[in-house]
């Protein structure tokens, strides 16, 4: 039989993985309607298009105002008709603008 510290443990831990899902998700759906960026999305990154291939959630940080920076991303370098060049995902970085 548990006792009531191992137990309370269980609760805790299930909780705190329930909080960490749903901070996910949030920082999911603040990416796609506060930047536009989605999988698949297409940013601008020093003067050339990327497809995003990647969003690190992990890389947004809180600013002074409250508000969460843009996460850094992964792409795939575009042609000029914006079609995938095929090669490796270049890291961005939060230096990209979205081209929504």
């Amino acid at each position: 039989m548990m006792d009531y510290g191992d137990s309370l443990r269980t609760v805790l831990i299930r909780k705190i993985n329930k909080a960490e899902r749903d901070l996910y998700q949030l920082k999911l759906d603040y990416c796609r309607f506060v930047f536009g960026l989605s999988h698949r999305s297409r940013v601008t990154a020093d003067q050339s298009c990327y497809q995003i291939k990647s969003v690190d959630l992990d890389s947004m940080t809180r600013t002074e105002s409250g508000d969460w920076c843009k996460p850094n991303v992964a792409g795939i370098l575009l042609n000029s008709e914006l079609q995938p060049l095929g090669g490796e995902v270049i890291q961005l970085g939060n230096s990209w603008e979205s081209m929504r």
